[in-house]
Formats: C-alpha cells, structure tokens, sequence
C-alpha cells in the first residue's frame, strides 16, 4: 500500500508498506479521507520521530475484520480515533483523560495519512464509531479537531452573556467562535494576521476582527467590553506573543486557554503577584476524549453545511507533498483534506 512518510521540514515522501494485519481483536480500514492538522505542520513536534507516517482525523470504511470483534462489518463506513485512555487509572477515573499513560501510547498503525490502517484494539472498543451514510467521508474528517474544540469551551466554562477573545483564525479558532457562539457568548473577538482568515472569523460567528498587524487585540476587546476585557481568551496560535496578547486581553477573574504549544524551551515570564491579586485562571486542552468525538458527530450531523465551509483544499493522497506545502504556506486556505480510495 502507499503511505506519506514524514522525514523531516519539507521532505514528505510517498512509499510503499505492507498492509498491516488486524489481530484478532482490530479492524482494518481503507482511508477515504484525512484532515491536515496544525500539529502536523509542527516541525519542531514531530522531526524527532522521523521517519514517521502522520494523519490522526482519518474516515474510512472497513475491510477486514478480527475474528473476535463484535459490532462492526465489512463495509462499514467509520471514524477512528488516534488516541484512547484506559478508563481505569487515577487520571480516567477523574475524567482527565488526554492524561492518561496509555492515551499517547495507542495509535492508528501507520497513521491517517495512508491508504490503510489498522484500528487496534484499545481505540476500536473505545472511540471508533460508524458514520451515518448522510455524513461525507471528507466532513466526517472534522470530527476529531471539531471535539477538540468543543473540549476547550467546555474546560475554559464559556457561558451566557460571556465575552470571548480568540487569538489566531485558523480552523481551530473558526470553530471556537462558532462554538463560544452556540454556548451563549454574547461578544466574541478573532485576532489574525491574514485577512482571508479574517473574513473567515465573520462568517464563523465573530462580532468582531483584529488585524493584529495594525491593532491591538486588547485595545479592542477594551473597547467593545465597555474596558472590562474578556471572560475567556484562547490562545490557539502556537507562539508566545499569542499568549501574551490572550493575557492582556483578560479582565480580572477571567480565564485562558492555551489552546497549541510552543516549542519546549519557550518561556513566559509572568507576575505572581497580578495572577494572584487579579485571579487569573491559566488553563490548557489537549486533544480531545471519546466524550466530545460524540458530540462533534452530532453537531456536525445537525450544521452539515456550516461546517463544511472549513475545507477549503482536497488532495489526493499521491498529492500529499504538495497539500503539506499549501497549508503551510497559503494566505488563502483553512482546513486540507486528503483523500483516498473510491468515496467522498
């Protein structure tokens, strides 16, 4: 079969694997589509595992199934999730999932960004679930990144009346604001520095756009929130001036939610005595869990044509170099979607 191997910036290479084999208690799935994540374009994040086969918002159908697996059959049509917890350690058990040992260590074998891969065990019986034939191969893709920004308003507690800030326009922060919108935010922010993201952000539910090229977010915020600042601010570009502009949007007693990481060596001096006396709520979400993928696949079931708006380029798979080239350097583009096999 043909896999995209990750080998380093800019080196995405299609070659040929053997197909993996389930085990008695897996499935193999035919990839019909794929979404290009931000991490994915995260040299610093994924170089030191080069060589490695990226992709983790894959849809597929099935075609094979392990002799012991019960509830799924040739030709079903499916999502699966890249990472599951084990439900049982200390962490599951207070639902912190995302942190659980086993959550980083399961995977898709290869990954997303293959013609087939293997659901093993662990996420087959926890979040690998069908598609309703009325869901798109290529909009079920959106279930993954959709669920780990319905985990963040969930974390971040976004409520009626609240105003939101968000820091980057890109699918991540698109889907935010439309979410921050359908919790009952009654004021919401997008600060970018590209103008089509930007006129993306109105059509996802901002009140208001910031070029952050010509205008301070917090200026802004202070302005449209009567100099209060925002409830919640996220921080979904992976930089430091990112947090800071999320910080100095805050009010006091709001919260941020650092949405993408930064490079490991990267420091944010801060002030203990503001944190304190203002109380700051500091806050994060990685990933997403078997509780939000659900959610997402309702949501998306029910605002098909809203969401669809996101994919903005489709490649096919023996493409991949260049899909990795358009989204990361294309001022014009929100979500990539790669494809493979016969459907849609």
């Amino acid at each position: 079969m043909r896999v995209a191997v990750y080998h380093g910036p800019g080196d995405i290479r299609l070659e040929e694997r053997p197909i993996p084999r389930p085990g008695p208690r897996d499935i193999l799935v035919e990839m019909r589509a794929c979404g290009l994540c931000g991490s994915d374009l995260m040299d610093w994040y994924i170089a030191p595992r080069a060589p490695l086969v990226l992709g983790h918002e894959p849809t597929g159908v099935v075609v094979e199934v392990g002799r012991d697996v019960e509830g799924f059959s040739e030709g079903d049509r499916v999502f699966a999730h890249h990472h599951v917890s084990c439900m049982t350690c200390r962490f599951c058990r207070r639902g912190q999932f995302t942190l659980c040992p086993l959550f980083r260590r399961t995977h898709l074998d290869p990954g997303g960004f293959s013609e087939f891969f293997r659901v093993p065990e662990p996420n087959l019986m926890f979040d690998t679930f069908k598609l309703p034939e009325s869901l798109s191969f290529k909009l079920g893709t959106l279930i993954e990144p959709l669920a780990c920004c319905i985990r963040a308003v969930k974390k971040a507690g976004v409520g009626l009346e609240d105003n939101v800030a968000i820091v980057g326009a890109g699918p991540s922060g698109l889907m935010l604001a439309a979410l921050a919108k359908l919790s009952g935010a009654a004021y919401v922010a997008v600060a970018d520095l590209v103008p089509f993201r930007l006129r993306a952000a109105k059509a996802f539910g901002a009140d208001v756009v910031i070029d952050a090229r010509e205008e301070s977010l917090a200026e802004a915020v202070r302005a449209g929130t009567d100099g209060l600042g925002a409830d919640v601010v996220f921080a979904t570009a992976p930089s430091l001036e990112a947090i800071r502009s999320a910080l100095r949007s805050l009010r006091r007693g709001g919260t941020l939610l650092i949405f993408a990481p930064t490079p490991p060596g990267v420091e944010l001096p801060m002030r203990p005595h503001d944190i304190f006396f203002d109380e700051i709520t500091i806050t994060a979400s990685y990933s997403t869990t078997h509780v939000e993928t659900r959610m997402a696949l309702r949501l998306l079931l029910a605002q098909k044509s809203f969401f669809e708006r996101l994919i903005t380029h489709e490649f096919e798979l023996e493409r991949i170099a260049d899909a990795f080239k358009l989204a990361k350097e294309s001022k014009e583009c929100l979500k990539v979607v790669v494809r493979s096999g016969r459907g849609r």
